[in-house]
């Protein structure tokens, strides 16, 4: 926790972001539908990574970018969080912060999560669950974009199990939270399409592997795409 908020200091993000672009990343985002462990398949493939290549680099953040960029607008966790799961202030609610001087604005809170995603993704070596990530990171050319799916009441018995919830209060929850999520990738796009298939470099079904099986899925997507990129950007250096 303590390595973000390095990215808070405008010194430090200021010198990733000047980077040249061929030097960003890698990054790894992985979205996802509701109840598909998503964190745990980044935790084990943080661990998968850094054993594969030796290395201490590898990390995975989720809701820590919450309680950082809470701290750069000298706000509440809370009003982060109701911009993540898509919580408008009421009139009223705006009038009360204003006058107390505690007014955050949306805009202000979505430029945050930006700056500071855009520098931790450009910095490399993460893994991102979330968060609207994909729309944030895509730009990035040694990145990969993982979305996981499950059907839906494979995804229900999982929640089901995971929150001790009732089968109609999970099913209320998967539909809930996955809108939620898909009108927050939507947010960090310039357009609003109405399909984002194409945002992603491949989609596993969580309910047919396992979550190592996941981990060294991504891992041999990863070589494929990342590493292969790379090892020719090196090769075409040399020529040169």
């Amino acid at each position: 926790m303590e390595k973000f908020f390095d990215y808070f200091d405008g010194r430090y993000r200021d010198a990733i972001l000047s980077k040249p672009l061929d030097e960003d990343g890698p990054v790894i985002t992985i979205s996802r539908l509701t109840g598909c462990d998503a964190r745990q398949v980044a935790a084990i493939l943080v661990d998968d990574l850094n054993h594969k290549y030796g290395t201490s680099k590898w990390r995975w953040i989720d809701k820590d970018l919450i309680y950082a960029i809470a701290k750069e607008l000298n706000t509440d966790t809370q009003r982060v969080e109701n911009f993540y799961k898509g919580i408008e202030l009421s009139n009223f609610s705006e009038m009360i912060m204003a006058f107390s001087g505690g007014f955050v604005s949306d805009l202000r809170v979505k430029k945050a999560i930006k700056d500071v995603l855009l520098s931790i993704c450009r910095d490399g070596y993460i893994v991102l669950v979330g968060r609207g990530g994909v729309s944030i990171a895509h730009d990035i050319t040694d990145s990969l974009h993982i979305r996981l799916i499950a059907p839906f009441y494979w995804r229900v018995e999982n929640v089901m199990k995971k929150k001790a919830m009732d089968i109609e209060t999970a099913e209320e929850y998967v539909v809930d939270t996955d809108e939620k999520r898909f009108h927050l990738i939507q947010a960090f796009l310039d357009k609003k399409p109405l399909n984002l298939d194409y945002l992603f470099d491949a989609t596993i079904n969580r309910s047919s592997f396992s979550i190592q099986e996941i981990s060294e899925l991504i891992i041999s997507m990863f070589d494929k795409k990342v590493t292969r990129q790379i090892s020719e950007r090196k090769k075409a250096r040399k020529v040169f």
